[in-house]
């Protein structure tokens, strides 16, 4: 089914039905006398690295509609599930302009449609378990999802519209061209991962996997299996210096929040982790 169709029992757009003689239908409306919110969701990002044809461009919102009855199929399929695609098509479904192709948004902008969501759709509330940072006691804290601030973007890219961006090496001095990872970056990075699971190959890779995944280019050298190389043989703080470049300036939601320990009353700063909670929370 195409995903320009509309919601509810519209068989026809506004503009096919007109074209068609008949009168567009919409039974949420018309018979029960409600319509699904849509919302307006911040975007890290700006808009700022996204071409023209993307829809994005330059955009400093998105419209976003509530979740419905219908995404929480989404969130329950197996199939999607396992094709570990059930956030992209919960995204697909919930914004409005169709015309974005989800798979190229970047990780940040896609976790801020995503957090907003779950507000929208279930409060900004959110119980999870969580080890305290002084004393490791694993315990239930409760945050609100809705006190996280947006980390925007405030380095210009490369180029207008593209999301590349530059750093200098620390030790090797190579100027390196990097992006910030997309939601089909880390869902090829995910299927990888299964794949060297399944040959029973190591999987502990993450930072070489993460570089080789947003790397570009090294000087002029843009050959995939030349940068891999590369990345293997970097001196260790030129491999830490462009993750805490990339961190540092990788916009979306800041996940950190603060906890008070109630084993050591210790007041610490933690990341929240996105359990199985963050779209189901307990229902008292």
């Amino acid at each position: 089914m195409s995903n320009d169709k509309r919601e509810g029992n519209e068989v026809f757009s506004a503009s096919q039905a007109q074209q068609a003689g008949f009168q567009a239908v919409n039974v949420m409306k018309d018979d029960f006398g409600f319509e699904t919110p849509i919302d307006l969701v911040p975007l890290p990002s700006k808009g700022a690295i996204y071409s023209v044809e993307s829809g994005l461009s330059n955009k400093d919102t998105l419209e976003v509609r509530s979740m419905t009855a219908k995404e929480e199929d989404i969130l329950t399929s197996r199939a999607l599930i396992k094709k570990g695609t059930v956030i992209t098509e919960l995204i697909r479904s919930c914004l409005t302009d169709k015309r974005i192709d989800v798979d190229d948004m970047i990780s940040g902008d896609r976790n801020a449609v995503m957090t907003a969501l779950r507000i929208t759709g279930y409060g900004a509330d959110y119980k999870v378990e969580i080890n305290c940072p002084a004393c490791d006691e694993r315990q239930s804290q409760e945050f609100s999802l809705s006190e996280l601030p947006v980390k925007y973007l405030e380095i210009n890219p490369v180029t207008e519209g593209a999301n590349l961006f530059e750093f200098s090496l620390p030790v090797s001095k190579k100027r390196v061209h990097f992006k910030f990872l997309t939601g089909r970056d880390e869902q090829e990075m995910s299927l990888i991962s299964e794949r060297k699971k399944k040959q029973g190959l190591k999987t502990d890779s993450l930072v070489t996997s993460r570089l080789q995944h947003s790397i570009i280019a090294i000087e002029n050298v843009t050959d995939k299996n030349k940068i891999n190389t590369f990345i293997s043989n970097m001196p260790a703080r030129d491999s830490l210096a462009l993750r805490k470049y990339m961190d540092k300036n990788e916009p979306g939601i800041d996940m950190k929040s603060w906890m008070t320990c109630n084993q050591c009353d210790e007041h610490s700063e933690v990341r929240l982790p996105l359990g199985a909670s963050f779209f189901w929370p307990d229902s008292d």
